[in-house]
């Protein structure tokens, strides 16, 4: 059996709350496992951040995506979306062009180099998945995917 929380931390004293253990415990795991993500995309030479974004534009397709659309699809809010998607396209992983209707608005699509690059991505990710939970059940996988929804609900 793995340690408690508290044991982890090195917290002595009780959680004030079961909902303050809960959030800490959520920060804690979400921390371990985005360092696990982190080491394994290294190897590409691409962020957590970067890989979301491509995936995001993969997904999109020959039409690309504004700005504005791939900063609502992220997993995670960044600061400036428009350098992350600059730095992007300086490595050759994504075009960005004018909008032919709307010429104020940058439409970003991805290159086959990013194609390429994803693919060649796709199954390390798969197994990176797997080895960081694979060790759960399926059932309570689903259970917590319907847990973490749950506590997204009123945010």
């Amino acid at each position: 059996m793995s340690k408690s929380l508290r044991a982890e931390i090195g917290q002595t004293k009780p959680f004030t709350s079961l909902e303050e253990e809960v959030l800490l415990g959520i920060v804690r795991t979400g921390a371990r496992l985005e360092h696990a993500i982190v080491e394994g995309l290294k190897p590409y030479g691409v962020t957590p951040t970067q890989y979301n974004v491509l995936r995001i534009l993969r997904g999109a397709g020959d039409r690309g995506l504004r700005c504005d659309e791939v900063r609502r699809r992220m997993l995670k809010a960044v600061p400036d979306t428009t350098r992350l998607l600059d730095r992007l396209a300086t490595a050759g992983l994504v075009v960005r062009e004018r909008d032919a209707v709307d010429r104020r608005a940058v439409v970003t699509r991805i290159t086959e180099r990013g194609l390429g690059l994803l693919g060649s991505m796709d199954a390390p990710v798969l197994s990176m998945h797997e080895e960081l939970v694979g060790h759960m059940a399926d059932a309570d996988l689903r259970k917590l995917a319907d847990l973490l929804t749950e506590a997204r609900r009123e945010l």
